[in-house]
């Protein structure tokens, strides 16, 4: 299903490696970064989404609380919420969704070379497969042990995964045995797994070869399992670089939960090393490198934009605090002006009082006056 993927991968691993000065592990690195520079925008769109539900969570939590007997009724009321807030719940795992199915596919771009990186066909990797097996198989049998596999069969079931890589890296070591394998593959198309900082990329972690003094095994483990110790600790600083910084104030059931998430990468990380061929280790490093500073710069934009929202609500405070004041100073200009007036008044009476009272007087005085004109008429 992924076949047709791992092979445009695979062709441009070769590429690099082509013209990266035959280097598999400066290849890989490059390869690493070229891929996760491509998934870039959808690492950003998740890292946004998840940032929207860190902001939004403490409203779910209330919706939970207040409708923790009625689901119908909180699906309702965070649904409104999503919209509210323009959140798609499916957001963050869109990204995601992609993103697996490229990074499974690195792998077995890594863990098969002869398929995906020079294109062998099934009948040219199985020969070129038991030529090594063979070899091996001869090697063995000096070794006089009834726990090593004897038969080319047994070797090659052995090498499992990696037998690919296994293959590679023994005509990398004996390039006359070329010619038992002629049409199959050639001397241009060998990979050379020791080409990076004395690391054999080819070799798997093995901690008690470090005590052997076998072909000097413990010279190609050393390096390898200092490589498998950095890969853990990137893994462990890349998940606490992700971590929400109020994951830290989390107590109980959460904050158990968060810690298992912390610690469970880096475990992982450890566990498979000792399974894993050093190149594939190597590519988890560098995109664990990676995803380090690619947090940094992210964190460091976040907290930007944190401290220019928090600068806004305080300028937007202290514009609303100057504009209550001006309101509560002219309120009380008016109050003042008004019991100015109210003091000015003569006693006993108002403006309309006295007014009413003029106009009385004068009403009198007119009747007055009609009865003393009606008296002389008579």
């Amino acid at each position: 299903m992924l076949d047709p993927i791992a092979k445009v991968l695979g062709v441009v691993l070769k590429f690099i490696y082509d013209n990266a000065f035959q280097n598999y592990g400066l290849a890989i690195i490059i390869f690493t970064i070229l891929v996760r520079l491509a998934m870039l925008p959808l690492t950003l769109k998740q890292q946004k989404s998840s940032a929207k539900m860190q902001e939004i969570q403490p409203l779910l939590n209330d919706l939970q609380k207040r409708y923790k007997d009625d689901k119908e009724k909180l699906n309702q009321e965070m649904m409104k919420l999503y919209q509210e807030h323009n959140y798609n719940p499916a957001s963050g795992c869109l990204p995601l969704l992609i993103q697996m199915p490229i990074l499974l596919t690195l792998y077995w771009v890594i863990a098969q070379p002869l398929k995906f990186m020079l294109g062998k066909t099934e009948e040219a990797r199985t020969a070129i497969i038991n030529v090594a097996a063979k070899a091996q198989v001869a090697i063995n049998a000096l070794l006089n042990d009834p726990k090593i596999p004897t038969t080319v069969e047994d070797v090659v079931k052995s090498w499992g995964t990696y037998s690919e890589i296994k293959a590679l890296n023994y005509f990398n070591e004996n390039p006359e045995a070329l010619s038992q394998v002629t049409g199959f593959l050639d001397k241009t198309e060998l990979i050379d797994f020791k080409s990076f900082l004395g690391l054999h990329l080819g070799e798997i972690a093995n901690p008690t070869a470090l005590f052997s003094d076998f072909q000097n095994t413990w010279k190609i483990q050393l390096p390898i399992l200092i490589l498998v110790l950095l890969a853990t600790v990137t893994t462990y600083l890349s998940s606490k670089l992700a971590m929400p910084k109020t994951t830290t104030q989390q107590s109980g059931a959460a904050g158990c939960s968060t810690n298992s998430m912390l610690y469970m990468g880096p475990v992982m990380t450890l566990m498979f090393s000792f399974r894993l061929p050093a190149g594939v280790i190597l590519y988890w490093m560098a995109g664990y490198v990676f995803a380090i500073f690619q947090q940094l710069y992210l964190n460091k934009q976040r907290d930007k934009a944190a401290a220019l929202r928090e600068a806004a609500e305080k300028e937007k405070a202290a514009r609303a605090a100057e504009e209550n004041a001006q309101k509560e100073e002219e309120n009380g200009t008016i109050e003042g002006e008004t019991q100015k007036a109210d003091k000015q008044l003569p006693s006993g009476g108002s403006k309309s009082s006295g007014k009413g009272g003029s106009k009385g007087g004068s009403k009198g005085k007119g009747k007055k006056g009609g009865s003393k004109k009606g008296g002389k008429k008579k």
